[in-house]
């Protein structure tokens, strides 16, 4: 890596569900600049949550583009690149060409639940293997279904031609003029082939699933030299690559082990870190956020995690039958205004921690209008929250305090709501989008020196008497309703 100066500049790359950002930040921690570029999300059928993986490509050299417009002749100071992504997407490409064979399947999608039930005694086995539990939104089950279903997918495999894997390694193999073909350990990870205690493939899961360890990229850890960046004659070393949940929880700083914490998006994710150690939990996952080898130590870092599909998306979903109402800009109000709203049985994009029913049916529990509806959403959303800190609390001593970014953490009433249920106060900074600000830190090299929480807000728990009540009434429903399912 270049030597680090007062004056470095670091290049973060943030590729989600609807657009791709640019971001760059100094060496104190500071955005400098930033840019975007959007990204549609296909739905072509029932289950199916697509992106196109050129248009994806084009989307973060588009933002890096603009970015380093914005710059100037500032570009020069940029010593190294990061990229964070959405953990659980797949593609698959011509390892000889670079050109996509598949479209990028989201993490969202379920096209191949049926096909992944068949691996149902295997559940326990898997989570002790990989961390996760048996599910369609991981990768092992999306890559059988291309090799399954797509021609050229086939074809590219028999002429020894396929590479596939993690979103992440595509986009590594597309932006660098080395065309390295890896992959970083948090989003191998999600593919639920990889061992958390080897950090490596797995042999028994891909024979398990038939997945050609010859077509997955080869492991890596988090920072590693991963390519030269060809960015209009600018050449950046792509030093980091990582997972948009991982890197967000070091948006300011070392985490911290009292501290729960939530970034929300499309979902809401809650991890508590537990260091250097492995934890399980019969309900939620036990996820790798880091690994670092350079500096002659080995640094790895896990979580405990839980995972709701429906945050975003289930806001998008209500959205869909109400194309009229502009529900993000209405919420704040709404979320002030409605004191009695309807419960709502979140099962959108499939039901994760800590119940883990795929084909959950969504649901509210009576009649209701826009408004009371979109407020049953958060509240589905802080009960969720609720049921996986429950979780946590049986391994370890409850948190302290949460920390809260992302998209849905700009709505107070969202973060009261998590203060008031959860008895902890709720940070939130004001500046949430904490992907690439955990991005910068990590390309920092973890400076001890980075700034500590900027201006934010503090959310004291209240005596919510009626929350509480809703709640527990909402878990009744759920497991009425769980049961239902399993019958």
């Amino acid at each position: 890596m270049d030597f680090i100066t007062q004056d470095s500049l670091y290049l973060c790359i943030d590729q989600g569900g609807h657009a791709s950002r640019a971001i760059i930040f100094n060496h104190n921690g500071e955005m400098v600049t930033s840019a975007y570029s959007e990204v549609e999300t296909e739905y072509p059928a029932k289950h199916f949550v697509e992106l196109n993986a050129e248009d994806v490509i084009d989307s973060i050299n588009n933002s890096i583009k603009k970015v380093l417009k914005n710059i100037g002749d500032k570009k020069d100071l940029i010593i190294s690149a990061g990229l964070a992504t959405q953990r659980s997407n797949i593609v698959c490409w011509n390892k000889e060409t670079g050109k996509a064979l598949s479209p990028v399947i989201s993490w969202q999608d379920r096209r191949n639940t049926d096909w992944l039930e068949q691996f149902n005694n295997k559940n326990e086995h898997i989570h002790k293997v990989t961390g996760l539990f048996l599910s369609p939104h991981y990768g092992a089950s999306k890559l059988r279904w291309c090799i399954e279903n797509i021609p050229a997918v086939k074809n590219a495999l028999d002429e020894k031609k396929l590479a596939f894997g993690p979103m992440a390694s595509f986009i590594t193999f597309r932006l660098v003029k080395e065309k390295v073909f890896v992959v970083d350990p948090v989003n191998a990870s999600r593919t639920q082939l990889w061992n958390l205690k080897k950090h490596d493939w797995d042999e028994e899961l891909l024979k398990l699933f038939d997945i050609p360890v010859a077509a997955l990229p080869k492991c890596v850890p988090s920072v590693f030299n991963y390519g030269t960046l060809d960015i209009v004659g600018n050449n950046i070393p792509l030093r980091l690559v990582t997972g948009d949940q991982s890197a967000a929880m070091y948006a300011y700083g070392q985490i911290q082990a009292d501290t729960a914490y939530v970034n929300t998006g499309t979902g809401a994710f809650l991890s508590r870190s537990s260091g250097p150690l492995q934890l399980y939990s019969r309900r939620l996952l036990t996820s790798i956020i880091f690994q670092d080898e350079e500096h002659k130590r080995i640094q790895n870092n896990y979580v405990l995690e839980g995972t709701i599909n429906g945050a975003g998306s289930a806001l998008e979903w209500l959205g869909k039958q109400y194309p009229d109402t502009n529900i993000y800009k209405k919420l704040p109000d709404w979320l002030d205004e409605i004191e009695n709203p309807p419960l709502f049985l979140n099962g959108v994009s499939g039901l994760a921690s800590p119940f883990w029913l795929p084909n959950f049916i969504s649901k509210f529990n009576r009649q209701a209008d826009i408004k009371e509806k979109s407020v049953a959403i958060i509240e589905s959303i802080v009960f969720l929250l609720k049921a996986c800190l429950d979780e946590m609390s049986k391994l370890s001593s409850p948190p302290e305090q949460i920390q809260i970014s992302g998209g849905l953490a700009t709505l107070d009433g969202l973060n009261q709501r998590l203060a008031d249920l959860s008895t902890l106060p709720v940070y939130c900074s004001t500046e949430c989008e904490a992907t690439s600000r955990g991005t910068a830190y990590l390309l920092a090299d973890q400076p001890s020196y980075w700034p500590e929480k900027e201006a934010g807000v503090w959310f004291k728990p209240e005596n919510n008497i009626d929350l509480a009540k809703r709640y527990d009434d909402w878990m009744k429903l759920m497991l009425d309703n769980m049961r239902g399912v399993n019958n």
